[in-house]
């Protein structure tokens, strides 16, 4: 059975879930806020994630929406009902859909990621925007790829602005963490290629043919990769640029990347001896 509605967001529980707003928060805590019927139904659909469900009942009007509600309480998740205001209160946009989710936040181990599961990695160098992080993740899931790998801290995919970019993708594609040092050493015991995107690339990305399995290695914003991290790379390749930038968004260069690397790709072992 629901608890009472809750009316007023200074209630401990909604205090609580707002501090998942910050960083910090969620780092200590482990849990992180979901908001909106398309990434709440993913989170659903994906299983095990959700811990608790905020729902208003006057702002929740669609069909759909309601049906996820019954659909949380069939999973286990603690459902309550709150008021309009106090659900807008958690909500990181002005006012929310109905909905807001209180989640477990899912690392996956770096020794759990295995070529014949997960051939085709990205590593980002602590990336900073959480809209590119989201997208990155999006993108993945379009393309096939098959997990990401955070380097060297950086905003977490956990932010809300993430979780709203990734459209779901979040809870379908294993997320790891590792300093820079201990992933290359990883990936080189089982024998990842590792192609680096930068400016300083050797050949275009369409002059290469990426064999499996194979790791698309992203700088961050501001500085790309650097130097050292460029040589640890079996080759590093580069967007042609036209214009006068000089540079690309995150999230735009690694779709690029990623659809080049899938139109160009070697054939897979299991391919190759077909």
């Amino acid at each position: 059975m629901d608890q009472p509605q809750i009316q007023s967001p200074r209630n401990p529980r909604i205090k609580a879930a707002r501090r998942l707003l910050k960083s910090k928060a969620r780092r200590e805590e482990g849990r992180f806020l979901v908001e909106g019927l398309t990434h709440i139904a993913a989170a659903l659909e994906a299983g095990g994630w959700l811990e608790t469900l905020f729902w208003s009942p006057d702002r929740l009007t669609s069909p759909f929406g309601r049906e996820l509600v019954e659909r949380a309480r069939a999973a286990g998740v603690e459902v309550i009902s709150v008021a309009a205001p106090v659900l807008d209160a958690l909500s990181p946009k002005e006012s929310s859909q109905g909905l807001v989710a209180v989640a477990r936040q899912r690392w996956t181990p770096l020794d759990a990621l295995d070529p014949a599961r997960h051939p085709w990695l990205v590593a980002v160098v602590a990336p900073q925007d959480p809209g590119n992080l989201g997208t990155l993740l999006r993108t993945m899931d379009a393309v096939g790829a098959s997990a990401l790998v955070r380097i060297d801290g950086g905003t977490d995919p956990f932010h809300p602005t993430a979780v709203r970019a990734s459209m779901g993708a979040l809870f379908w594609i294993p997320v790891a963490q590792a300093a820079w040092s201990d992933f290359v050493a990883w990936a080189r015991e089982r024998g990842y290629g590792l192609y680096g995107s930068s400016a300083h690339g050797a050949v275009p990305y369409r002059d290469v043919t990426y064999r499996w399995p194979r790791v698309l290695v992203l700088g961050n914003e501001r500085t790309g990769l650097t130097p050292e991290q460029r040589a640890d790379c079996d080759q590093v390749v580069r967007i042609p640029m036209e214009g006068r930038v000089r540079s690309l968004n995150l999230a735009v260069a690694a779709g690029i990347l990623l659809y080049g690397m899938k139109e160009s790709s070697a054939p897979r072992p299991r391919e190759a001896a077909a």
